[in-house]
């Protein structure tokens, strides 16, 4: 069901999905993106793109940020063209992309000071699970905005977690998910590597991982894909080393050192700075069997 007026902006493979549904649901979303064959793609399903984003957004209640990280935030938000100066007071800022917990409590204060509210909404899924509703949204900010956009956030996901009402919170709790997905990534490619060099049947081995101890969400869906050679870019090699890396500091800051984390992160570096980062991170079993 429709609902109100809502404006996104980055629809790359998340922020595609999202729009997409919303535009299915009836929402009409105003979408942007410097890709404009990126938008062209999202019209025919009920999206719309006027020519002045900034004056949409500013007839919205909400706008959702999809892009990649915090400098390409700022730069929507506060850049020469920047959509801040145009938001009224008590319009909501949904910043969607996985970045530091600093910088989405410096955002939120630099929006708090028009009166714009910020809700901290890193998401987890996939664009799939991102399309059909079922993806994990994460969500910190202030009880009244998130009673606002309830709504919109129940619209583009059937798990919603409230966090807290502190921005910053849904991307501490993000950084902590995203750590143990590369871990458990990096593991099942090293399992996999490990197979393969053993003389054991992929397919088979990953049929008695998916029912075994073994078994992790994103271990099963990326080596199939893997062993499949469907390395078609879903999941860029550089966002899990980002990711890790972030969550990294924020361990840092937080005075914590695990075992695990700084060697996954550690493997993600090595096969970016390998050539891999524009392809898929399933590609991370070919790496490591090298």
């Amino acid at each position: 069901m429709a609902g109100f007026a809502v404006t996104l902006i980055g629809v790359g493979n998340m922020g595609g999905a999202m729009a997409q549904r919303l535009a299915q649901l009836g929402w009409a979303p105003a979408i942007h993106d410097l890709d404009r064959a990126k938008v062209e793609a999202i019209l025919p399903f009920g999206a719309l793109a006027p020519e002045n984003i900034a004056q949409a957004a500013s007839k919205s209640i909400a706008t959702i940020l999809c892009v990649v990280d915090a400098a390409q935030v700022r730069d929507v938000l506060f850049g020469t063209e920047g959509l801040a100066r145009h938001l009224p007071a008590g319009h909501v800022v949904m910043l969607c992309p996985t970045i530091a917990p600093h910088d989405v409590e410096s955002i939120a204060t630099e929006l708090l000071a028009q009166g714009v509210w910020t809700l901290d909404c890193p998401m987890s899924g996939g664009p799939a699970r991102a399309l059909d509703g079922s993806m994990s949204l994460m969500v910190a900010g202030p009880g009244a905005a998130r009673t606002l956009c309830r709504p919109l956030l129940e619209a583009l996901s059937s798990k919603v977690f409230d966090i807290s009402d502190r921005p910053g919170d849904g991307a501490r709790t993000k950084l902590v998910n995203n750590l143990l997905a590369g871990i458990n990534l990096v593991g099942a490619a090293e399992a996999m590597a490990l197979a393969d060099r053993l003389g054991l049947d992929a397919s088979r081995t990953l049929d008695v991982i998916a029912q075994s101890s073994g078994q992790s969400w994103i271990g099963t869906d990326r080596m199939r894909r893997a062993v499949a050679g469907d390395l078609a870019p879903r999941a860029h090699m550089t966002l899990l080393a980002k990711d890790t890396r972030l969550a990294l500091d924020a361990a840092q800051a937080a005075g914590f050192a695990g075992p695990l984390g700084e060697a996954a992160s550690a493997v993600f570096a090595q096969a970016v700075r390998a050539g891999l980062a524009g392809m898929d991170d399933a590609a991370l079993l070919e790496f490591l069997k090298r």
